[in-house]
């Protein structure tokens, strides 16, 4: 790396707006080329520049070597991508206001399915059911760890964990409804 990245990075990290917006800005076209030799000229290109950038962003005080940047950006980059591989950027990943989530509009031909839904949702605790329903929202883990003051990781074993619950209060209820059906009185 050159000497006046290395001066960015420092400037950067003290809290020069200027020589960070610049310092993103030199690393941009790198970013760019890495996602498209990748997955080629899709329109995911650009947010996932954009979501390393502010990866790298976030990142930059934790950055020990400022002669670095570039394999600090880089990893950065494949982070995105494993992502991006693992349906992280899919539609359902929507951005709302924290403190205003989207009306939810239920257009269910069969009322009973939200029923079981519902029970299943009720054997949750009230955190699990909040996480649970955030991530329905659309929001990413990282916002709702924010949101429930907790981490990132927390919040995906969290998930499983609510999942796997569901599934089972949803399979002992449709063994204990069938049972009727198989012995018939």
């Amino acid at each position: 790396m050159n000497t006046s990245l290395t001066t960015l990075v420092e400037q950067a990290k003290s809290g020069d707006e200027g020589a960070l917006s610049a310092l993103l800005t030199k690393i941009e076209p790198a970013l760019r080329a890495f996602f498209i030799a990748r997955i080629g000229r899709r329109m995911d290109v650009d947010d996932l520049v954009q979501n390393t950038l502010l990866r790298v962003h976030r990142g930059l005080p934790d950055l020990k070597d400022n002669t670095r940047l570039k394999g600090f950006a880089m990893k950065g980059a494949l982070y995105e991508l494993q992502d991006f591989y693992r349906g992280r950027y899919t539609p359902k990943e929507a951005l709302y206001d924290a403190h205003e989530p989207p009306d939810v509009i239920s257009h269910d031909s069969h009322p009973e399915d939200k029923m079981d839904v519902e029970r299943a949702l009720s054997s949750l605790s009230p955190k699990a059911r909040e996480i649970i329903e955030l991530r329905e929202y659309g929001y990413k883990y990282e916002e709702i760890a924010d949101m429930v003051g907790s981490t990132e990781a927390a919040i995906k074993m969290q998930v499983k964990r609510a999942f796997e619950r569901m599934k089972d209060t949803l399979s002992v209820f449709l063994i204990w409804i069938s049972v009727p059906l198989l012995f018939p009185r």
